[in-house]
């Protein structure tokens, strides 16, 4: 495995030091540099529509006119407030030399923390280009090379990857990772990161009693053994050639590739070696199965590497399993294994077609969506990105604010999302129904939670809703809010800040430490106080109010869901007030034109969302030069009305997927 260097690179202008492996230390310094434009790349508010490059050049005079009316009163070669002077700034080049000083202009000046209150403030679209020239001059320097691919994977099954392919390779309906330890998230948040999935001894055990147990089940059954023992001993065929047949046609759907005939002499001698012991057959091949489950070569997704500065198309089989593993969660089917073995998975159209099947999900008579295998993709990317995978785990609202909370209700918003997210996959429909749609997915449970009419049972099904429903994308539904609350109330600086993080990719930095508490819910007299009016109380604190004056607003359009998402007028006999006002001075009354405001802003959000997505197709951090990728996905997915599938097919037709390249060190 990679061994891990701590690397704090000089850079204030970072909220954290990064950890980097070994082979990325020695690259080049353009490459350091694109390490440290990925905050502003991946931070600052997008444009709304896609723009030409004259729409965000700025002439080096007006930049110059910006810095002299907005910045150098404080930030001058005399007094340098933060350390940083701007009177040096003579033309565009000059920001390339200072990338982390201006990544930290940019996104304060674009988040409205700067200029200060009392200074004289720019005119809002000449914030907005100031923002886009810096974010356009550094991503020119990244990304006129062209871009580069990734290196060649080597990482572990995760234990939703190694669950998932037991029960495809034995076909079995159990989940043999469940003893396994949980995986934590990195990269762009998610648990199929290659940084945090290193192997440690405790796993070694686990894996050998995982792989006993699953062999162990399958070859009980009838139907299974007879699928797995392909063969068996008899008058013309000896133990060691049926064992052979056996493995020759278990190894390569294991291992996800063509195996060589040493590699079968290798099982074959174990068999041997097991079968001498007790001439049993059928238990020494069961041990050579098991010892081919605990080999590397199976629980670990390994590419061969590239010469060194070579970038090279991955493998066919390579490709094979890297589609799999990032719509499936689990190994190629027989269809994607036969197309890597006639040498099919270069062609993009080919690509194209497989992406499509592997998103289908039928919907039966019942209109109820059948269990698809897309289904585990749906899961797992929906609920790290959405953070409602804690639901029931983390976060378990208090019995004193849902008395009715229960195991069918918390199911059902659970999967609200998961099918949610399947439904806009398999049927391509637009990804802005992620921020309102006129449909959901509910089960009996929540339904009745929701005040949804209809025929429903205990599995989700889908919803036509109604404008007095109050539902309608992501901010409607249970699970989203309920992880966006406090145990015992609604909270609307966490769910303003979900907002800011999960949907637009712009994240507030860390309270300071010393942060003070919310007042009481009560006044002297023993009256209610609304949370609104204690926040404004905590945001009278200069300290506070810089960033709460974006949070907040957005939380209180939220505030008429209570913590399990049921709609509520009034709370402590107090009526809900769900407007908000934000610092560039737009306002808003209630979910409805919440979620307006934020279709006005859907390319920052579909920037996001490509962003989080990328990532987690890659299983790694991005660096900057995929945002080079993500500019052009997002670019196509405006021209394509914002189809999920446009999301997923240029992900797959991209450099960093189709290709890897070990990077040559630095001089």
């Amino acid at each position: 495995m990679r061994e891990l260097i701590s690397t704090s690179l000089p850079c204030p202008a970072l909220p954290f030091p990064f950890t980097l492996p070994f082979h990325m230390i020695s690259r080049s310094p353009k490459w350091v540099l694109a390490i440290l434009l990925i905050p502003l790349l991946g931070m600052i508010p997008q444009p709304q529509s896609a723009r030409s490059d004259e729409d965000v050049v700025m002439s080096d005079s007006a930049v110059g006119a910006f810095l002299r009316d907005h910045c150098l009163e404080c930030h001058n070669a005399q007094e340098a407030e933060s350390g940083l002077d701007l009177s040096a700034f003579s033309n565009a080049a000059d920001i390339t030399k200072a990338v982390a000083a201006w990544t930290q202009i940019a996104t304060r000046v674009g988040d409205r923390q700067m200029p200060p209150k009392d200074s004289k403030m720019p005119e809002p679209e000449t914030r907005a280009r100031f923002v886009r020239w810096i974010q356009s001059t550094l991503s020119k320097h990244i990304c006129d090379d062209g871009v580069t691919a990734g290196q060649p994977v080597i990482r572990r099954m995760n234990r939703t990857e190694y669950a998932n392919t037991v029960r495809d390779l034995l076909g079995i309906p159990i989940n043999a990772g469940h003893a396994l330890p949980n995986d934590g998230a990195g990269g762009e948040g998610f648990d199929n990161a290659a940084e945090i999935l290193f192997i440690s001894p405790i796993y070694a055990e686990k894996y050998l009693q995982a792989a006993k147990s699953a062999i162990g089940h399958a070859l009980k059954d009838p139907a299974d053994r007879k699928r797995i023992i392909v063969a068996s001993p008899k008058e013309e065929q000896t133990p060691d050639q049926a064992a052979r047949i056996v493995l020759r046609n278990f190894l390569p759907r294991a291992f996800r590739r063509p195996v060589s005939s040493i590699e079968i002499d290798e099982y074959a001698a174990l068999f041997n070696k097991a079968f001498a012991v007790d001439q049993t057959y059928d238990s020494a091949v069961e041990f050579a199965l098991v010892a081919a489950m605990v080999s590397p070569k199976f629980l670990f997704l390994y590419e061969q590497p590239t010469a060194p500065g070579e970038q090279t198309l991955v493998s066919h089989h390579e490709m094979a399993s890297r589609l799999s593993y990032f719509l499936w969660a689990s190994m190629p089917d027989q269809e994607l294994m036969g197309l890597a073995n006639e040498k099919k998975l270069h062609d993009v159209d080919v690509l194209t077609t497989q992406v499509k099947r592997m998103l289908r999900s039928e919907v039966d008579s019942r209109g109820l969506r059948r269990d698809s295998k897309v289904r585990g993709f749906a899961s797992s990317f929906i609920e790290q990105w959405l953070g409602t995978r804690a639901l029931g785990r983390e976060f378990k609202p208090d019995a004193s604010v849902a008395p009715r909370y229960d195991s069918e209700l918390e199911g059902g918003m659970k999967y609200e999302p998961i099918f949610f997210f399947e439904d806009l996959l398999s049927d391509n429909r637009s990804l802005l129904n992620l921020i309102d749609s006129d449909f959901t997915y509910v089960n009996r449970r929540l339904a009745n939670h929701y005040g949804v009419r209809g025929e429903f049972r205990e599995q989700p099904k889908r919803v036509e809703l109604k404008e007095s429903d109050r539902r309608g994308g992501l901010l409607g539904m249970g699970a989203v809010l309920a992880v966006s609350s406090l145990p015992h109330r609604t909270s609307p600086v966490l769910r303003g800040k979900w907002i800011l993080d999960t949907m637009l990719g712009t994240p507030p930095p860390p309270p300071p430490p010393d942060v003070p508490v919310l007042e009481d819910a009560t006044d002297r007299s023993g009256k209610f106080k609304s949370l609104r009016v204690q926040l404004e109380t905590h945001r009278s604190n200069p300290t506070c109010a810089s960033c709460h004056n974006t949070m907040d607003p957005l939380g209180f359009g939220l505030e008429n869901y209570d913590v399990l998402g049921s709609w509520r007028t009034e709370e402590g006999g107090v009526p809900i007030d769900a407007s908000g006002s934000l610092p560039d001075g737009k306002t808003f009354d209630g979910p409805k034109e919440l979620k307006q405001m934020l279709l006005d802003r859907k390319d920052q959000f579909v920037r996001n969302l490509a962003r989080k997505m990328l990532g987690y197709a890659l299983g790694r951090s991005l660096t900057a030069e995929d945002y080079c990728v993500i500019d052009s996905i997002v670019e196509k997915l405006a021209m394509e009305e914002y189809r999920t599938q446009t999301l997923i097919i240029e992900i797959v037709k991209s450099v960093p997927f189709r290709y890897k390249q070990i990077t040559l060190p630095a001089k």
